[in-house]
């Protein structure tokens, strides 16, 4: 599979890659348009397909980390009991929890990475499988993306509040808790944090949808929550997130903080 660079790949095919992640077009249909959409096009696509043997950062034999699968109770969710991964630095503890939210394809391998990388940080993470009552993530992003389509996303998401009360409460925790994710985890994570308030010292959402109007909208729902601090990040570089900041920075007005990274 080829390896290119970010700037090597042209714009139009991370826009069709956009919609594939987000289930709009199958992996059949996001390789054949990328194919025709300009030269070069289809390694270009190929590039972006995950290869999460490659990409792993923190294995799970590391000395730096304890980790291991467990479940949890999760009333009024999708099953009543979720399982989820959890990782501890190799120490005694207790430490500040953080709550690793997954994208809209379960608890992959990348997941599971990032969840080891913010143990060798110094906390104890913890990734609920949001999967785990039809099975677990299956091996591959497309059919756990059309298993997770499939749930009650309502009640999805009180497996993740219950993941959250869940980690806060934990024995090894120090009972603050931030969260984090991305793409569906980065939506879920903003409903948390207006859910949780208090109990929420944290929330990075790494991603946010929408015109800058609707988003300012999410803004302004962040900031009744109690959110003191919004990082943007952007595929754009600093030039669109600078436009970005601009547009939506009303939703913050002189309460908060809103910071272009």
């Amino acid at each position: 599979m080829p390896t290119l660079t970010q700037n090597e790949i042209d714009q139009r095919i991370y826009d069709l890659y956009d919609e594939y992640c987000h289930g709009n077009i199958d992996r059949r249909e996001f390789l054949q348009r990328a194919s025709v959409l300009t030269v070069g096009g289809l390694s270009m696509a190929q590039a972006l397909l995950p290869r999460y043997a490659l990409a792993q950062t923190i294995s799970f034999t590391d000395p730096r980390i304890k980790a291991r699968y467990l479940t949890y109770p999760s009333p009024g969710g999708t099953s009543g009991t979720m399982r989820g991964y959890l990782v501890q630095p190799n120490a005694t503890g207790p430490f500040p929890a953080v709550l690793v939210i997954h994208e809209n394809r379960g608890l992959n391998p990348y997941i599971e990475d990032v969840t080891r990388r913010a143990a060798t940080e110094g906390f104890l993470a913890f990734a609920p499988d949001g999967l785990s009552p039809v099975g677990g993530y299956p091996g591959n992003d497309d059919d756990g993306r059309a298993l997770q389509a499939s749930l009650d996303q309502s009640k999805l998401r009180t497996d993740m509040i219950n993941g959250a009360r869940f980690l806060k409460a934990h024995s090894l925790s120090t009972g603050k808790l931030g969260v984090t994710g991305f793409c569906w985890g980065g939506s879920t994570t903003n409903f948390l944090a207006v859910d949780l308030g208090a109990d929420l010292k944290a929330a990075v959402a790494g991603a946010l949808y929408g015109t800058p109007d609707e988003i300012a909208a999410k803004l302004e729902i962040l900031r009744d929550g109690g959110a003191a601090y919004v990082l943007l990040n952007s595929a754009g570089g600093p030039p669109a997130l600078r436009r970005f900041a601009h547009e939506v920075r009303p939703a913050f007005a002189d309460a908060s903080t809103l910071q272009p990274a």
